[in-house]
């Protein structure tokens, strides 16, 4: 293969690439059931996608590989698991329930905007220093299947919720 055909391969499977980038961003919308099976099999394909085809085209041809984004990884903002929070005397698992499903709605948020939105209400209602409490309990929630939940819940930013279907 030379220069000119794998330039034109690459912009082709450049292009494959960003409509399997837009199937993600759909996927993100079915319910959790399909959305897991759906998004575990697209990962998949990304990856042999990546390492089987573009990666031997760069190998070949360095100069033809798109420029890397400068962008920071995602971080784990808060490890703190649900069993592991002690609350406040004064607050209860239905008080902070009732705080969290009054933030969301059907449509997916991330996790960063509900736990601020809920912070500044916890903030009036003279609950101090529940960001991580909050977080905890969404990651609980998630998990027991009471709200969905799309990525890795520790990283805030990069991960959303919603309420069931």
């Amino acid at each position: 293969m030379n220069q000119q055909q794998a330039s034109k391969i690459n912009d082709h499977l450049l292009d494959a690439l960003a409509a399997m980038q837009d199937a993600e961003m759909a996927i993100a919308g079915l319910g959790k059931a399909e959305r897991l099976n759906f998004d575990r099999s697209l990962a998949e394909v990304i990856a042999d996608f990546q390492q089987k085809l573009l990666e031997p085209i760069y190998r070949q041809y360095p100069d033809l590989e798109p420029p890397l984004i400068d962008e920071e990884p995602p971080e784990v903002c808060s490890e703190l698991a649900w069993d592991e929070v002690k609350l406040p005397s004064h607050v209860t698992e239905s008080r902070l329930d009732e705080i969290i499903f009054s933030l969301l709605t059907p449509r997916w948020q991330k996790v960063a905007m509900v736990l601020s939105r809920g912070v500044k209400r916890c903030e009036a209602l003279g609950l101090p220093n529940v960001d991580h409490m909050m977080a905890a309990r969404l990651r609980f929630l998630s998990e027991a299947d009471l709200i969905e939940g799309i990525g890795d819940l520790r990283m805030w930013g990069h991960s959303e919720v919603r309420l069931k279907d």
